[in-house]
């Protein structure tokens, strides 16, 4: 801040002692120009409070006028409920209708009304032409049908927006409808409209006499006057509105006094003997204290403001103001720095500089749409959105915008607070990146381990394909070495052919299920069916299986089960949990046979549950606290990566993965369940495979 200039002190013989005649001048012409003052704030404040009573009366008869406008709503709304139902004859029906018509002036019509919206029955008010006397009744029905739509989707009544119905007479008249459904059994057979005249709900509120000597209107947002009441004496000076919300609706309604301004007359002499009594007394005390008022209060003010500047310069987040016309009237130091311009250059520019050229049309109607709106309706906002600093590098940034306010609550502007997130994107690829590294190096983990597994599944075919050559060669060398042709030679060499090639292709599908598994692909969720992933990963389950001599069975249900999911990321879930009940049965007692189970379950309509179940010692409780926390790991071999990948991929489904132990008679454990969930997907199952599918391996 800027400091305030050196006080310029006169002459020490300047100070000397006025004449008297001149102080006394002075002191008469203070004292009168106070005593006009006072008058004046005396009678000012006597208008006022004439005003604000008068205001607080028209407040109090629109809140008045608003409970019975509400509850001759609901009045109405019980009539129509009360009425005979579905099953009643018409004629009943059309009975309790012109009865309704002759004691509710402001109703105008009831209709019948079939589920089709087709006009059944329908009754006018004898008080009055036909309300669809000009008009067909089917070329002004668009707010009733909506109305209707709305009663049928709530399942309660339902007001329409108000429209204009031209009259023969050359006139009109705005209406409301009420929509009330007619159901059996639950279920909606048709409707009942009552059609509401606003001129003759305002006139039922005057008829009343809840407003003497005002007047009643419903007015639209823009203030323009939808429905006048009968009487016309506003003077427009005082005024009161009252939002009366019904369901499907809302309607504005507005009281005029006739009172005027008060006259100046009346209240002259009062207020002159009051303030020639006060300010006489109390000129010179009133001026000493407010001297010194004067002077706390500049202190405390200046106090205030070089607070509020240290907070202001403090703080790291970017605070801007606007006015109403969008242009930048305030930005703090923070502001300045994240976008690189000084304060000069962003002040009162139209378009900001901090905007993309690329997308300033773009941000010109946000901010149109902004300014147009009232406080009331958009009181806070928050979005996210793009800067360009100075050097012309890009950034995103959260706004959190709300409306500016002055000390008489006036709005003036709009007052934003802006976050830099640029080092959240950058944290939040980080961790991208490394959570594709880490299922990245779980999967090439899994492969390292099987690959003691795939030497000795590759064995046997190997050995095999190496027999048939070398029988094979034995049988061309025996061939060529003899003079007659043997007939049996060919067929016997066309069947080692088959057998090698048979071999070969049973160590193809090993290689490829593993290459399928391990390499990298691209993450794109597909629909297929739960089988399909269990199939994907069965050679590899069965190489670990045979290896401990554990039998594989497979509990399916029919149909199947289809979900939606990335297949690679889901088949490492699998792979991962069943290697892990194979190895915790590992070490089974002699006649105890391992039974690897994988099930699938539609527990839900948008769920379907896949488990994977060992009959091992179980999961002790201290282990289950930390059973999925990266690195942690009760075997010595192990990485501890198995199962956190495992829930990171479920959790990115919207999935869960869960486990329990599994206990027999006594509550002995005899195995354990991991079960997870993954989307199901829409459509008919991929194909029906058998209930119960057992593998020996």
């Amino acid at each position: 801040m800027n400091a305030p200039p050196a006080l310029l002190l006169p002459p020490l013989d300047a100070l000397a002692a006025p004449r008297p005649r001149r102080w006394r001048t002075l002191l008469w012409v203070a004292l009168v120009v106070l005593l006009i003052a006072a008058q004046t704030l005396l009678v000012a404040l006597a208008f006022h409070y004439r005003s604000a009573r008068t205001q607080e009366a028209v407040e109090a008869i629109a809140a008045t006028a608003s409970a019975e406008l509400a509850q001759l709503f609901a009045r109405d709304l019980q009539a129509m409920l009360d009425m005979p139902g579905p099953g009643a004859p018409a004629a009943a029906w059309q009975a309790r209708a012109e009865q309704l018509l002759v004691a509710r002036p402001e109703l105008l019509r009831f209709e019948r009304r079939d589920a089709q919206m087709r006009i059944v029955s329908a009754v006018d008010t004898r008080a009055r032409p036909p309300l669809f006397g000009r008009y067909r009744r089917e070329e002004v029905q668009f707010e009733v049908e909506l109305a209707c739509r709305a009663t049928q989707r709530r399942g309660g009544p339902t007001y329409s927006h108000s429209y204009y119905v031209p009259q023969p007479d050359g006139l009109g008249v705005e209406v409301m409808d009420l929509c009330v459904a007619e159901r059996t059994s639950d279920v909606v057979t048709g409707f009942v409209i009552a059609s509401y005249s606003l001129t003759g709900l305002l006139d039922q509120l005057s008829a009343q006499a809840l407003a003497p000597g005002h007047d009643l209107f419903f007015v639209e947002a823009d203030g323009s006057r939808l429905a006048h009441g009968r009487m016309h004496v506003g003077a427009g000076v005082y005024k009161a509105s009252r939002m009366i919300d019904l369901p499907g609706t809302a309607m504005q309604l507005q009281v005029d006094s006739a009172a005027r301004t008060p006259s100046l007359v009346p209240d002259l002499v009062t207020g002159l003997v009051i303030g020639l009594s006060v300010t006489l007394f109390g000129v010179v005390v009133l001026l000493a204290h407010d001297v010194r008022k004067r002077a706390k209060a500049e202190g405390a003010l200046a106090d205030a403001l070089a607070f509020r500047k240290a907070m202001e310069d403090s703080v790291v987040t970017g605070l801007r103001a606007r006015d109403l016309q969008g242009r930048t009237t305030y930005v703090n130091p923070a502001f300045c720095a994240m976008v690189g311009y000084a304060a000069d250059a962003l002040v009162a520019q139209d378009p900001p500089p901090y905007w993309p050229p690329e997308q300033l049309p773009e941000y010109q109607q946000r901010q149109q749409r902004r300014l147009a709106s009232s406080p009331a309706t958009h009181s806070r906002e928050a979005f996210e959105t793009v800067f360009v600093r100075r050097g012309g590098e890009r950034f995103p940034a959260m706004v959190f915008e709300a409306p500016l306010l002055d000390s008489t609550g006036t709005h003036t502007g709009w007052m934003s607070a802006v976050l830099d997130l640029s080092a959240q994107r950058r944290v939040e690829e980080v961790a991208r990146q490394q959570q594709e590294r880490l299922q990245a190096t779980a999967r090439l983990a899994t492969a390292g381990e099987m690959a003691s597994l795939l030497s000795h599944e590759l064995n046997q075919p190997l050995s095999a394909i190496a027999a048939y050559a070398t029988g094979s060669l034995n049988m061309m060398e025996a061939q060529a070495a003899g003079a007659a042709n043997d007939p049996t030679l060919w067929p016997l060499l066309h069947q080692a052919a088959q057998r090698i090639a048979e071999q070969a292709e049973r160590a193809g599908r090993v290689i490829k299920s593993v290459h399928d598994f391990v390499r990298r692909r691209e993450q794109a969720r597909e629909a297929v069916g739960a089988d399909a992933l269990i199939d994907a990963i069965l050679p590899l389950v069965r190489l670990q299986a045979r290896k401990s001599g554990t039998r594989v069975e497979l509990d399916l249900p029919t149909p199947m089960a289809r979900v939606v999911c990335d297949r690679a990321m889901v088949e490492q879930v699998l792979l991962n949990l069943t290697r892990n009940g194979i190895q915790a049965m590992q070490g089974a007692p002699a006649g105890h046979q391992p039974v690897l189970t994988l099930r699938v379950r539609q527990t839900h309509a948008q769920w379907v549950q896949l488990s994977v179940v060992d009959r091992g010692p179980g999961i002790a409780d201290e282990v289950a606290r930390q059973l999925f926390t990266p690195f942690f790991t009760t075997r010595s071999d192990g990485m501890g990566l198995g199962l956190s990948v495992c829930r990171t991929i479920v959790e990115q489904h919207g999935g869960a993965l869960d486990f329990a132990n599994l206990r027999g008679a006594g509550g002995v454990i005899v195995g354990t369940e991991f079960r997870f969930t993954l989307p199901a997907a829409p459509g008919p199952a991929a194909r029906a495979p058998l209930a119960v599918e057992a593998l020996a391996s």
